[in-house]
């Protein structure tokens, strides 16, 4: 197990505030406190401030199970990103999948599905070891919601009900698309037992098409979602750790993609990302 602590860096004014909430309000009013998107998250029926478990001075680590590949790598991105933004903590069990440590009893109690990654968070359940969360597009869906207290990586339901709507739909479209897609041609590719051309072209072809899907969409655009040239967010997440294993299926390049890519000098979305500390970070767990 890898333990991952938060940094040594100063609390945030956030944090600060958090810290005091979890002490009596401080001299901070109902209403500046419900005003304030970085102490909170707004409950239903008017039921008052609620306190993001990662700004909270007894927060527990989370613990991530997980292995090198897209679907892993896309999780401890974002938590490498919560960790830089709020000092979120977080511990790595690595789950080695070549060996079938995904179908270990222990394992399947997290995830009875027996697949990389789970996310198991002891801070929002009394049970051993916590409660779990399986598939990545819910894990990261479950971090935006509990631990993204200033909307930075999601937008606000509520507040920005269209922009969290596009989050969704492009979250949706690696889920359902590029990475089944993908990994069915990694699949054909590198572990058939027998050489089926049609069925690697099949899945070459439809992963190259989504990949155009994202050129057109990044068109004079520098993330997935959001106004003007966008936001990043939990759908670039998704989807970059997918797109940089191009080469395991065989498509040596992105130049047909210049958007998604960048050519002639020109950064796009790719080098954007992989500019970022947390997603070098993140590519390197466990």
């Amino acid at each position: 197990m890898t333990s991952l602590a938060r940094p040594p860096f100063a609390l945030s004014a956030a944090r600060q505030l958090a810290k005091q909430a979890a002490h009596g309000r401080g001299g901070h009013t109902t209403t500046a406190i419900n005003n304030n998107p970085a102490l909170r998250y707004k409950t239903g029926g008017g039921m008052g401030p609620r306190y993001s478990t990662a700004t909270s001075p007894s927060a527990k680590p989370l613990s991530l199970y997980t292995w090198r590949t897209p679907n892993g790598r896309k999780v401890s991105i974002f938590l490498e990103e919560l960790k830089a933004h709020y000092g979120l903590a977080y511990d790595v069990h690595p789950v080695d999948i070549s060996t079938g440590a995904q179908k270990a009893p222990s394992f399947l109690r997290l995830n009875p599905n027996g697949r990389i990654p789970v996310l198991v968070d002891a801070n929002r359940s009394s049970g051993s070891p916590g409660h779990a969360v399986f598939e990545s597009g819910a894990i990261l869906l479950y971090l935006a919601q509990h631990y993204d207290t200033l909307r930075t990586f999601a937008a606000d339901p509520q507040a920005d009900a269209e922009t969290y709507s596009e989050v969704l739909q492009w979250l949706f479209f690696t889920h359902g698309g590029i990475g089944p897609m993908q990994g069915q041609a990694g699949h054909f590719v590198r572990a058939a037992p027998e050489d089926i051309p049609y069925a690697k072209k099949r899945y070459i072809d439809e992963t190259k098409r989504l990949y155009g899907v994202l050129d057109v969409r990044l068109k004079d655009r520098e993330w997935l979602t959001g106004p003007d040239k966008g936001t990043y967010s939990i759908a670039d997440m998704n989807a970059l750790p997918w797109v940089t294993v191009h080469g395991f299926i065989e498509i040596e390049t992105l130049d047909e993609w210049p958007n998604v890519k960048g050519l002639h000098c020109e950064q796009a979305w790719v080098e954007r990302a992989m500019e970022r500390p947390a997603v070098k970070a993140g590519m390197q767990v466990p």
